[in-house]
C-alpha cells in the first residue's frame, strides 16, 4: 500500500534511551543514575536543609505517583505538575521559592534525559528518504515537549516532520484517540492512508489500530503479541526495514 503518510514513536523508535548517559551520583551508599545530584545543586541554595538523598527520593515518588495517575485514563501528567509534587514531599511551598527556580529545575532534568537519548546514525538518511515521499510526524508519550523538540533539533532531523505531537500540549497519552488524531490532523492525513510506527505493542500498536491506522511493531527482541492486541500490519526489527516496507 502507497501510504501518504507515515507517523513514529520518538523514545526507543526513533531514539534509544541509554540510562548509562544519565549523571551519576552516590545516595545512600549506592551508585545511582539520576538527575537528582543536578536538581540537588540548583535548589540547595534555597532550602539548605533539603539533602541529595532526599531530593533523590522525592523524585522517584513523585515519578511513580505520575505513572499512577497516567495508568487511570491515560491523562498526561505534564512536567509543572510533577514538580509541584516534588516540591510537597521535599516539604517545600513552591510559591514561596523564587520565581523562576521551578522552570530551572524542570529544564535541568529534562534536560539530562535528553542527552540521555542515542539517536542511531542510520535513522537519519532513512527519514530523509521517507520525507521525500511521505508526510512525517512524531507522535510521543513525553510530559515535557521542549525536550523532545530539542532530541529531534539535535539529531538534525525536526524539520522533517511536519508534525511533533507530545502528550503534555494535547494532555491525552497514546493509547487515545485524542493525540492520534491531533497528529492527524496537522498532516492533513486520513488514518486508513496512514502508518503507524512504535515499539510498544499495548500503547503504539493498539492505538494505531484504535483510530483505524495501520500499524509496524518495531520489535527488536522478538517479544511476543500481548493477547490483548491484534497483529500487527508489520513487525520488524529494526527502522531499516522500512524502506522495503514502504517501497524504498
Amino acid at each position: 500500500m502507497r501510504y501518504a503518510a507515515v507517523l513514529f514513536d520518538l523514545f526507543d523508535t526513533l531514539v534509544r534511551f541509554d540510562r548509562e548517559r544519565m549523571p551519576e551520583i552516590r545516595v545512600n551508599g549506592k551508585t545511582v543514575r539520576s538527575s537528582a545530584g543536578e536538581l540537588h545543586a540548583l535548589l540547595r541554595a534555597h532550602a539548605p536543609d533539603v539533602g541529595l538523598e532526599a531530593c533523590y527520593e522525592a523524585l522517584g515518588e513523585s515519578w511513580r505517583e505520575a505513572e499512577r495517575l497516567r495508568a487511570i485514563d491515560h491523562r498526561e501528567v505534564p512536567a509543572p505538575l510533577r514538580f509541584t509534587d516534588f516540591f510537597r514531599r521535599l516539604g517545600l511551598d513552591a510559591a514561596a521559592l523564587p520565581a523562576g527556580l521551578a522552570q530551572a529545575l524542570i529544564d535541568a532534568h529534562r534536560g539530562a534525559l535528553g542527552r540521555a537519548a542515542e539517536f542511531p546514525a542510520h535513522h537519519g538518511p532513512l527519514l530523509r528518504r521517507l520525507a521525500g515521499r511521505h508526510r512525517l510526524a512524531v507522535v510521543s508519550n513525553f510530559d515535557y515537549s521542549p525536550t523532545a523538540l530539542d532530541i529531534l533539533e539535535r539529531a538534525g532531523v525536526a524539520e522533517l516532520f511536519g508534525a511533533i505531537v507530545v502528550s503534555d500540549a494535547i494532555g491525552w497519552r497514546k493509547p487515545r484517540r485524542e493525540i492520534f488524531d491531533a497528529a492527524l490532523g496537522r498532516l492533513g492525513a486520513r488514518p486508513e492512508e496512514a502508518l503507524f510506527v512504535g515499539d510498544r505493542a499495548d500503547i503504539d500498536v493498539a492505538g494505531a489500530q484504535g483510530v483505524g491506522m495501520d500499524a509496524a511493531w518495531l520489535n527488536p527482541g522478538a517479544a511476543p503479541l500481548p493477547g490483548t492486541v491484534a497483529a500487527p500490519t508489520f513487525e520488524i526489527r529494526d527502522l531499516a526495514e522500512l524502506a522495503g516496507i514502504l517501497g524504498r
